[in-house]
């Protein structure tokens, strides 16, 4: 029997090293059992995970594993006796998060060894970039991705081939292939995961594409906040190094192509990818005016072709599979799965791969559970801070690029934040423009001062000092900000404004008119008050309150002085008879 402990970012945050060091401790010099790690397997609500194998067949998954648990793993392990860790066992319910998927960049994520190349070579690993070496000619490889109609995973969704065949095209010998693992959208963790947990995936899908367009150097950019996918991934070259993977003569086809990391500072902006190229040659990452594009001028002033880690992820099995294969799955415009981080407000985040064309009923309810406390949906955020807000009435809609820019929304890299009932979308529109406002590289007049003038208007509508004509104002610095913006983080960041106006515009006129949040979140516009009748004069909630703002004696009713009331909640949290009212 095997034991095999998930230790991806979240499977550590959620206490996993502390059972490897439980299992450990109580494990023999000669055990009849062997240890081991793999990545995320996308179920971050169930960590920590630990798989039992035998040979290659997993016969039980156990979750939320504490280290008091490894006693009763280590002698399952011993024994075979499966009884004996039948409370941590997966439900059939949680189990339905997985199978319900469809894995092609997660393929391999929480199953093999992220450290080991014998474990990604007997996944099929490597076949496909044998078969783009030995029997394929560049243009071969860029005419199957284009069967595939894959599109770019980091959100923009231009076709894949097209980009690799401009390289392919442009004069030069020296051509750079960069895989952009930027990833700064908040909630968005999808490029993390496929590194950290499968990082010769990348490393032969940039091979292939290397190959295709000519390029002998590959560079990937990733976020230095990333520290486990940069040791996983630096682990990775230099085992495809030792085993003629990477470097010269790869497996003696005459095609030599080297791979190094460069660790980006966080910055949002160089998730764009001309300013991801400003960064990569050492400067301070600002977009350039396009065209000249990368394909033609890029990286160095030499041809260059940038795609994210989930597009490259893809390669191979497009080349082992075939393009139709691909372009099966999705929708006429929309080939193939995609990846979304799903959290928020709902009772099974993680990581979902499903095929284009599903809706995001199926996904928010058919596989993430739908929403957590039995709260009502509200609305979600697709495309992170440069995507939009789509709202209950639009929960059928179809997952494709075409679908999701109708409502006002994009796919983006693939950020799926849920919302209920309890959460203002002004406060949402305000979160995301506090973020693009800061982010902002300052090149561009209408980036610069017009996410900070929208940003100034929302704070005053959610203090409750909005006034007439705020909306119709932030609609026009929207359009003018989109239209006159250099690069795609200004021409996107009114999105989150817009699509909230569009579908919310009545708790922006609650803000402004009535001086009241719907939702009941924006401190400054609630009022805390006690209902006499309820109140049994427990002396609970002054006890708890830091402000002092509650006085009564004990079994009478108690008040709230609202001008010492600092709205911090610790009275509703306390109170155990419902007597607090919050307007």
């Amino acid at each position: 029997m095997r034991i095999v402990i998930g230790e991806g970012s979240c499977g550590i945050a959620a206490g996993a090293s502390k059972v490897r060091a439980a299992i450990e401790a109580v494990m023999n010099a000669n055990e009849p059992f062997s240890l081991g790690s793999t990545g995320c397997i996308g179920m971050c609500f169930l960590e920590p995970i630990v798989d039992l194998y035998e040979g290659d067949k997993l016969i039980r998954r156990l979750v939320k594993v504490t280290a008091d648990d490894a006693q009763a793993i280590v002698d399952c392990a011993r024994s075979g006796d499966l009884l004996l860790v039948e409370k941590l066992v997966i439900s059939s319910e949680d189990e339905e998060f997985l199978t319900k998927q469809t894995r092609i960049a997660l393929r391999h994520c929480g199953i093999i060894d992220p450290v080991s190349l014998d474990d990604y070579r007997a996944a099929d690993g490597y076949q496909a970039l044998e078969k783009a070496l030995k029997t394929m000619t560049p243009e071969q490889v860029i005419e199957e991705i284009k069967i595939s109609g894959l599109a770019g995973r980091g959100g923009a969704g231009f076709p894949t081939w097209f980009k690799w065949n401009a390289a392919r095209q442009s004069a030069g010998e020296e051509k750079y292939l960069i895989c952009n693992a930027d990833e700064g959208d908040p909630g968005a963790f999808m490029d993390r995961a496929v590194i950290e947990s499968d990082p010769h995936s990348l490393i032969e899908g940039m091979l292939i594409g290397a190959y295709a367009i000519g390029a002998k150097e590959m560079i990937v950019y990733v976020r230095a906040e990333y520290p486990l996918a940069i040791t996983h991934l630096e682990i990775a070259i230099e085992q495809a190094k030792k085993a003629n993977l990477l470097g010269e003569n790869i497996l003696g086809t005459g095609f030599s192509c080297d791979m190094r990391i460069k660790a980006g500072a966080g910055a949002f902006v160089c998730g764009e990818e001309t300013a991801l190229i400003e960064s990569l040659e050492g400067k301070r990452g600002m977009p350039r005016l396009k065209p000249p594009f990368p394909a033609q001028k890029g990286y160095m002033d030499k041809p260059s072709n940038i795609n994210n880690v989930e597009t490259f992820a893809n390669v191979s099995w497009i080349i082992n599979n075939g393009g139709e294969a691909f372009a099966a799955m999705g929708t006429e415009n929309s080939k193939g799965t995609k990846v979304f981080a799903l959290t928020g407000k709902i009772r099974k985040g993680g990581l979902v791969e499903i095929p284009m064309g599903k809706t995001l009923r199926d996904v928010i309810y058919g596989i993430g559970g739908g929403i957590r406390d039995n709260k009502e949906f509200k609305a979600v955020q697709m495309g992170g801070p440069s995507g939009g807000c789509i709202p209950a009435e639009l929960l059928d809609t179809v997952i494709d690029y075409k679908a999701l820019a109708a409502t006002g929304a994009i796919m983006g890299s693939g950020g799926m934040v849920v919302m209920d009932e309890s959460t203002c979308m002004v406060g949402m529109a305000k979160f995301f423009l506090d973020f693009t406002a800061l982010e902002s590289c300052g090149k561009c007049v209408h980036c610069r001062i017009g996410t900070a003038r929208m940003q100034e208007i929302l704070t005053r509508i959610v203090k409750g000092e909005g006034k007439q004509g705020d909306i119709e104002l932030l609609e026009e610095l929207c359009e003018a900000v989109k239209d006159g913006a250099l690069c795609g983080l200004g021409q996107t960041a009114p999105n989150p404004v817009l699509t909230t106006i569009r579908y919310f515009r009545n708790e922006y006129e609650a803000h402004i008119n009535d001086k009241k949040c719907p939702a009941k979140e924006c401190v400054d516009l609630l009022t805390y008050s006690i209902d006499a009748e309820k109140c049994k004069g427990c002396t609970l909630c002054a006890k708890k309150c830091p402000a002092k703002a509650i006085s009564g004696a004990v079994k009478e009713a108690h008040i709230i002085d609202e001008n010492t009331c600092i709205r911090c909640g610790q009275c509703v949290n306390s109170c155990r008879f419902g007597a607090i009212i919050v307007e």
